[in-house]
């Protein structure tokens, strides 16, 4: 499928739910394959509780049947994904190979990718996104975007972004816009980057993940909070940028479609994360209404983007005919 019949897909999408509201076609999946983390993001709603993982067979069984269901891309999170770089990896291969999927993609860190996983299994990899919330070591280390208090996640997510250019994956950037760092000039970085796709986030809260101990979250982002006003002001600081891409709290709400190590769907509706039924033991058209996803809010925050790589491959050799 190219990029217009997936444009084509979504309106026969929205279409159908304006018609039968009680339906869901799974077109962009969010997997989270693990929750376990290398960096300790003070503002992470997809915290640690457990260290779980399917068997491959069993993910890949899960993944056909969402593709079976109209499922077009599969972005992996976390956790941090390459923790588990070959089972990451071969979920890739499989949903290009054998899913022929449109696209694949992954949200992470960048401080465990190498030259040589890309060089193995980058080639199924269409969209690489990569953490990146402030261009000052500091304000990294204090939010908690660093591994045992070292300030070169920087230095990381640019020698990541060039390894991704030289093989022809798209580069993202996903920054979480805190108190730390709404008044942050990013405007030089985001260029010499030049990603794609600039995601900037408000900090969210959600229940039991990172608003406190109190009630039962391992983080606690309240501190980290700022009003609408000062991510308005961030936005407007780099309106220049054409890759951004901005997403308040409104706009996120209800508008993912989360899958967990289970593969039951996150339903966020009433400000936590809870798990519905696993669609290995329901399939996924009962999975689905456990979701509370709102398929319009996809579509408004532009949830359908040009998420395909160019498949020419630079040097003529070993191309892929998808």
């Amino acid at each position: 499928m190219n990029w217009l019949q997936s444009t084509l897909a979504s309106v026969r999408l929205y279409s159908l739910n304006q018609n039968h509201q009680s339906t869901v076609i799974p077109l962009s999946v969010n997997y989270f394959p693990h929750r376990k983390c290398n960096y300790s993001c003070e503002f992470c709603f997809h915290t640690t509780k457990n260290l779980s993982i399917l068997p491959i067979d069993e993910a890949k069984r899960g993944l056909r049947l969402l593709a079976d269901a109209g499922m077009v891309k599969l972005n992996c999170s976390g956790g941090e994904p390459f923790l588990k770089p070959e089972f990451i990896g071969e979920i890739f291969r499989f949903c290009k190979e054998d899913l022929r999927l449109e696209s694949c993609s992954v949200v992470n860190n960048g401080s465990k990718v190498t030259e040589k996983w890309l060089d193995t299994y980058g080639r199924y990899l269409d969209v690489m996104a990569i953490s990146c919330d402030s261009f000052d070591p500091e304000v990294n280390v204090l939010l908690g975007r660093a591994e045992n208090g070292s300030g070169n996640h920087i230095g990381r997510v640019f020698q990541v972004a060039e390894w991704c250019r030289q093989r022809n994956i798209k580069v993202k950037i996903n920054s979480v816009i805190t108190k730390h760092n709404w008044q942050e000039d990013m405007n030089s970085s985001i260029e010499q980057l030049s990603p794609v796709r600039w995601k900037v986030f408000q900090v969210l809260l959600l229940d039991s993940e990172n608003t406190g101990k109190d009630t039962g979250s391992l983080r606690d982002a309240r501190s980290l909070v700022i009003t609408d006003e000062q991510f308005q002001a961030f936005l407007a600081m780099h309106k220049g940028q054409s890759s951004l891409v901005p997403e308040s709290n409104v706009s996120m709400k209800d508008s993912y479609l989360n899958l967990d190590e289970g593969m039951c769907f996150l339903n966020c509706q009433k400000g936590g994360k809870t798990a519905g039924r696993s669609l290995l033991k329901v399939g996924v058209e009962q999975a689905l209404q456990d979701a509370g996803f709102d398929n319009q809010a996809f579509l408004d925050r532009g949830g359908v983007f040009e998420w395909s790589r160019d498949r020419e491959d630079q040097t003529g050799t070993d191309c892929l005919d998808w």
